[in-house]
């Protein structure tokens, strides 16, 4: 699924106008900043997401050993869906997961939602990362259980260290912004 630079520009121009905070903050890392960037004003935004989906689905387009896409739940949810919906759509359906923060204390107990298997290659996405913690834990539950990340996708990268951390790791990381693009 292809994007343009139309949609990215409008998807930035959503973002600026729904999710960029001014005042003094604590990020989920524990660090304060003067700045908050409340993703899920636009992923919970129909056109937001709409394009969120379209352009993070056009990027794990171009590893077709990726058979599922997911995330750490709260953040990556929304995009989650949007980006199992259109797969479908391009009639190469991806299976979607979602990794709880932890285990559920009643059900299945599970950690991980979906239907993955040992061996399955998947995508994990998340809308903001500063340090990657939350999506490092993902990862480390998904391998735990035979799942192979190839490669990692988010919406808006803080540049706080996410990136060169997941990179140093192996992984392929790639965002739709940085932070410098929608504060400027």
């Amino acid at each position: 699924m292809e994007f343009s630079t139309r949609e990215r520009e409008r998807l930035k121009a959503i973002i600026k106008e729904n999710s960029i905070l001014f005042g003094e903050f604590r990020l989920s890392s524990g660090k304060k900043s003067h700045y908050y960037i409340d993703a899920r004003l636009t992923t919970l935004h129909p056109e937001g997401l709409y394009l969120i989906g379209k352009i993070l689905l056009g990027e794990i387009a171009k590893h077709p050993v990726i058979k599922a896409v997911g995330g750490p739940s709260i953040g990556a949810d929304p995009i989650v869906g949007s980006i199992v919906s259109l797969s479908y759509q391009t009639g190469h359906p991806l299976k979607g997961f979602l990794v709880r923060k932890g285990e559920k204390q009643h059900g299945t107990g599970k950690l991980i939602e979906g239907s993955l298997q040992p061996g399955d290659r998947v995508a994990v996405v998340e809308d903001v990362v500063t340090t990657g913690n939350s999506i490092l834990k993902a990862i480390e539950a998904l391998s735990t259980n035979g799942v192979y990340t190839e490669k990692v996708l988010v919406v808006v990268d803080r540049k706080e260290g996410a990136r060169e951390r997941l990179q140093n790791m192996g992984y392929d990381f790639f965002s739709i912004f940085d932070i410098d693009e929608l504060i400027s």
